[in-house]
């Protein structure tokens, strides 16, 4: 159960009295998402009991209480959702707020994001249908239906929202914002060396091409991501616009199709925004279908680079498990675009761009049910990284153990080698070692597989993560293994820059 502040309650409460003459039978929390934004359902029905409320869709009376922290971003969204709602665009309707804009009561849309149906359906094959509780549509179409309301919702005449867009037009300066924020929040957490000059020189360049006038600048949505469409009656309804300014429109379909985690296929992709395109009059976008995909490839690789800075502040430094499992796929997205030759002329950000895509940490993702990391690492580099968000999971001293790593024959090699292997299972300290460490472990898989966990990390460490550690990972994650067939086992020589799944 999430955590309810009493003050919260009260706000939203009094503003849910005023508008439907009743008090709230119930309040629930929402989980929240990237913003500090926290959100309510409140609901007229008298059903007390929040994991029932939860199921509930129907009650006649209710709505979503929403209390922020930042005052513009109250007033754009509460101010621009009038403007799109007299419009006929599908947003929902503010019901009431505060003086001060941070608190507000809003149309309630549903618990069905465009995003639950994506995740339920099967991504290989965007015509099948989906077998979701009152939608009867395929992937297929419900995206070619956001992507036709998107087109309207950007076409709205300027003079209609712009004053009520809190945010400067997209511009050059905000082009090297996203990209330096990709350069601070995931190149150096991410200990990669590039030289700064060449970088910067190829941001400026490469945000110049961003800020060109070859395509139709209306309403930029900014974050524009299935988790933001709602499904309702089968139709596509937006939250989460407050962002929104006068920008390139592409790059919200752009953001909306390459989400990492949407996962879909290249060919549909490309197919959609050649459909996305056509809802706009002739010479809003390039007539030449080689300069559409380079305008395309163009703000793909820009997205890409922007949400990977995102992920690394909020998975790689906060450590929120949500965004560190979209980092693989935003990784391959970054991989594909990089090989239609689009950053070919920046040539050190294709250089770390390229490096990144490469990263031994992110190798081997599964989607298997349970997947077990075993890690070797040096105590002198500190401990292995958590990249599931989940913390905790098993680490082992193996310093205590006789080090090869003092012999000459040995320096030169790992506990990967014949020599060393024979030589510390001659000591026969490894071997009792291993084994107790196995006996810990195994209680907490078997535990994990049965109530349904994704993620358990155990760790070896030495001194220099060369040999001990390598030897005892390496031999654990193959008696893991043998014991659970079905459970994707990965080991990773952290110091040695090894990843594989077995």
């Amino acid at each position: 159960m999430l955590h309810i502040s009493d003050v919260d309650v009260d706000v939203l409460s009094n503003l849910f009295r005023e508008y439907f003459n009743d008090m709230p039978k119930s309040v629930v929390k929402l989980p929240g998402s990237g913003s500090n934004r926290k959100y309510y359902r409140l609901n007229g029905c008298e059903e007390e009991n929040p994991e029932i409320l939860e199921s509930l869709n129907g009650c006649s009376v209710g709505c979503i209480g929403t209390v922020g922290d930042d005052e513009r971003e109250c007033r754009a969204f509460i101010n621009l959702g009038n403007v799109f709602r007299s419009r006929g665009i599908n947003v929902p309707e503010i019901y009431l707020r505060t003086p001060d804009y941070l608190n507000y009561i809003q149309e309630d849309l549903g618990k069905l994001s465009l995003m639950d149906i994506i995740l339920k359906g099967d991504r290989t094959n965007p015509d099948a249908s989906v077998e979701i509780p009152g939608v009867a549509l395929s992937v297929r179409e419900l995206v070619s239906a956001t992507l036709k309301k998107l087109a309207e919702m950007q076409q709205v005449e300027r003079h209609l929202w712009n004053d009520s867009a809190e945010y400067n037009p997209f511009c050059l300066r905000q082009a090297l914002w996203d990209l330096n924020y990709f350069k601070y929040e995931y190149l150096k957490p991410s200990a990669v060396i590039f030289d700064e000059e060449k970088l910067q020189d190829d941001f400026e360049a490469f945000a110049d091409s961003l800020c060109e006038n070859n395509g139709f600048n209306g309403f930029m949505f900014r974050d524009f991501q299935s988790r933001n469409v709602m499904i309702r009656n089968n139709e596509p309804w937006f939250i989460d616009f407050q962002g929104g300014r006068k920008g390139p429109a592409i790059y919200d379909a752009v953001s909306f199709l390459w989400q990492a985690k949407a996962k879909f296929p290249d060919d549909f992709r490309y197919g959609m925004i050649e459909e996305y395109l056509s809802h706009f009059p002739t010479g809003y976008f390039p007539q030449n279908r080689d300069a559409r995909i380079n305008l395309v490839n163009r703000f793909v690789l820009f997205r890409t680079l922007q949400v990977l800075g995102a992920y690394g502040f909020r998975g790689l430094v906060e450590k929120k498990s949500h965004f560190i499992e979209s980092i693989p796929q935003a990784l391959e997205n970054l991989s594909a675009v990089i090989k239609t030759g689009i950053a070919d002329e920046y040539r050190e950000l294709k250089r770390v761009c390229e490096k990144i895509c490469d990263d031994f940490r992110f190798k081997n993702i599964t989607n298997r049910e349970l997947v077990v990391s075993v890690f070797s690492f040096s105590y002198k580099k500190g401990y292995p990284d958590d990249f599931t968000g989940n913390g905790g999971g098993f680490m082992f001293d193996c310093r205590g153990m006789h080090n090869p790593g003092r012999y000459e024959e040995y320096k030169s090699l790992t506990g990967l080698d014949r020599k060393v292997i024979d030589f510390l299972e001659s000591k026969g300290e490894v071997t009792a070692f291993v084994s107790k460490a196995k006996e810990l472990i195994l209680p907490s898989v078997q535990t994990y597989l049965r109530r349904g966990f994704s993620n358990l990390q155990v760790g070896f460490g030495c001194t220099g993560g060369q040999h001990r550690s390598v030897y005892c990972a390496e031999k654990l994650a193959n008696e893991l293994k043998r014991e659970f067939p079905d459970v994707a086992v990965k080991i990773i020589h952290r110091e040695q820059k090894i990843s594989r799944l077995i």
